[in-house]
């Protein structure tokens, strides 16, 4: 005879096995059927989404003015040395005062400069062996970094407005989560197969370990989770117009927000498109979005699929209301 259940099974299992460098599984048991996704994709754009990294936001170069310029003592230009940089990830020391910080440097040719130079007594180097620039003989190289800590990816053009004078503004990757992949499988419990095993595979770039970036995206979901604590009796019932107002605010949340890798986002940029709304209100068909100037097949499926888990699949149509009150407001906010 079939149980009669008043509650869902609470996993009793989990195990933590180191597998490589910066790497970790995390397996999880057993979930009531349907639970395990239930809980895992969530936590996996919590981890690549909100976990903390440092990165470069903004560079001054002795004798530079801009990132199309060339430095006369070594073999890069400003753009080639600018992308290199980029890779470098920061690990800054002082953790009470670690929200931004100045790094200076000076180096003198002939050298081949690499990750592990940027070390010092500020900031760690996780990926010291990064390669740099290569400074002719008899030229020094001297400049400085603004390093910030922060999450997601953030475009140079968001950073200009706050770069002091002097500094080129850079695009920010800070999330030190390199991949988070998981998989869901049945287990069997009391005789019942139905039951799942959760597994994830967590790797970073050395910034934060694995466990800590899990442990991190627990206490967001925790904190999103916790506007629930109200009491919902007290909590009027929304109108058809608090509706329409919820609405806007994903529309108009800025596509940066997404996450999106740095090439479909500035496909995205390029075009002029700035929020979310504005792939969804005109009611853009695939074709649409295929036709963006350099769109390619990755991009377009990464947008498709980020689009789907909004709620809002490609092709999909908003009610007139809302799709008039958003060009309404776009159209002001370009005016």
């Amino acid at each position: 005879m079939k149980v009669i259940k008043t509650e869902p099974y609470i996993p009793e299992n989990i195990d933590v096995l180191e597998v490589g460098p910066n790497r970790i599984t995390i397996a999880v048991s057993p979930f009531e059927s349907g639970y395990a996704i239930t809980f895992a994709h969530p936590l996996r754009r919590l981890l690549l989404s909100s976990s903390v990294g440092y990165a470069a936001v903004a560079l001054k170069i002795d004798g530079v003015s801009h990132e199309f310029d060339s430095i006369r003592g070594i073999i890069e230009d400003v753009a080639q040395f600018i992308t290199n940089l980029k890779n470098i990830r920061f690990n800054i020391k002082d953790k009470a005062n670690d929200s931004s910080v100045e790094l200076s440097y000076s180096f003198k040719g002939p050298m081949v400069l690499s990750g592990k130079d940027l070390a010092n007594e500020i900031s760690d180097i996780v990926n010291p062996d990064i390669y740099l620039a290569t400074i002719n003989e008899n030229f020094s190289l001297d400049f400085s970094l603004i390093v910030k800590k922060g999450i997601g990816y953030v475009p140079s053009e968001t950073i200009r407005g706050e770069t002091a004078e002097g500094y080129i503004p850079l695009d920010a990757y800070f999330t030190p989560v390199k991949k988070v992949v998981y998989e869901i499988s049945n287990v069997l419990l009391e005789d019942n197969p139905n039951f799942e095993k959760l597994v994830f595979d967590i790797e970073t770039d050395g910034q934060i370990k694995p466990i800590d970036a899990f442990r991190d995206a627990i206490a967001v979901m925790y904190k999103q989770m916790s506007v629930f604590g109200v009491d919902l009796n007290e909590v009027s019932a929304p109108n058809h117009s608090n509706d329409d107002s919820g609405e806007l605010k994903v529309l108009f949340t800025p596509l940066d927000a997404l996450n999106l890798s740095a090439r479909c986002f500035n496909c995205l940029d390029r075009a002029g498109l700035k929020f979310i709304g504005e792939l969804v209100a005109p009611a853009m068909q695939e074709n649409d979005i295929k036709n963006i100037k350099n769109m390619g097949k990755k991009s377009y499926d990464e947008i498709a699929e980020k689009l789907q888990e909004l709620g809002y699949p490609i092709g999909s149509e908003l009610s007139d209301e809302v799709s008039a009150l958003f060009n309404r407001r776009l159209a002001k906010l370009k005016a």
